[in-house]
């Protein structure tokens, strides 16, 4: 893996490569926070899953930067503002799916547009339970870079284990109901849901990031929630759970805290 010094050049000569891209190396600024996640972050989990940033750098301004669409709502708070993004799951011509299934993201600023909280509503914690989002967002600490499709793969040596079962299918589609396409394969089946994002803005030749593709697989024989990928408002997340489960004998798997 590349030292800090030499991951900060080359993320600098990426950043400085292409016109007005700051946010690129406040972006990286944030990574580098992760490799010491207690000292600069927080998590809270109850109805929602909030990731709290101890040490603010990103700006509101590098979101709509990085993903070209703007929230929902835009609502004033005691600590600044707070953007909610609703997600609402749609059929193939994008019409809102009724009754309405539909989770949310919220940014939370201060005063100064810095970013200070992320939260995920409860049907998001659906496809990507808390244990395994805060296991997750840990490793991005031990993150490689791909400069090229800007993204963060995780060093499997450095991933953190949870003795947690793996969500039932069964009760993820009593929560999201039946998906827009189910594609069959010989170990596990593949659920795609389209959420459509309720935006207030688009910036000109970014309109299809406001259609997010959700893919969810299930293990054939255990029906298991195996692995999420999908595209949040220009986020790109994929999480393969199997990696973080502790198989380890000595270790009795717990549900139901």
């Amino acid at each position: 893996m590349k030292t800090p010094t030499l991951r900060l050049i080359t993320v600098l000569a990426l950043a400085l490569s292409l016109t007005g891209c700051m946010y690129w190396i406040r972006a990286y600024q944030v990574y580098l926070q992760m490799n010491d996640f207690d000292r600069h972050f927080s998590v809270t989990a109850a109805d929602e899953f909030t990731l709290h940033f101890k040490e603010p750098i990103l700006f509101s301004k590098d979101f709509v930067s990085l993903s070209k669409l703007y929230a929902s709502q835009d609502d004033l708070t005691a600590d600044g503002r707070r953007w909610r993004y609703w997600f609402r799951k749609v059929d193939g011509n994008n019409n809102v799916i009724k009754p309405e299934v539909k989770f949310y993201s919220d940014l939370s600023f201060n005063k100064e547009s810095r970013l200070i909280a992320w939260s995920f509503s409860s049907l998001f914690l659906a496809i990507a339970p808390a244990k395994f989002l805060e296991v997750s967002l840990r490793s991005i600490g031990g993150a490689e870079i791909d400069n090229d499709k800007k993204q963060l793969k995780a060093n499997p040596a450095l991933l953190e284990k949870i003795a947690d079962d793996l969500p039932q299918k069964p009760s993820i589609l009593a929560q999201l109901g039946e998906p827009f396409e189910i594609i069959d394969e010989p170990e596990q089946e593949i659920y795609i849901y389209r959420f459509l994002l309720e935006t207030r803005h688009i910036e000109k030749g970014y309109e299809d990031r406001a259609l997010n593709e959700v893919k969810i697989t299930f293990d054939k024989k255990k029906q298991e929630l195996i692995r999420m990928a999908g595209r949040f408002a220009g986020l790109k997340v994929s999480i393969d759970y199997r990696k973080f489960i502790d198989n380890s004998p000595n270790i009795a798997k717990t549900s139901g805290e």
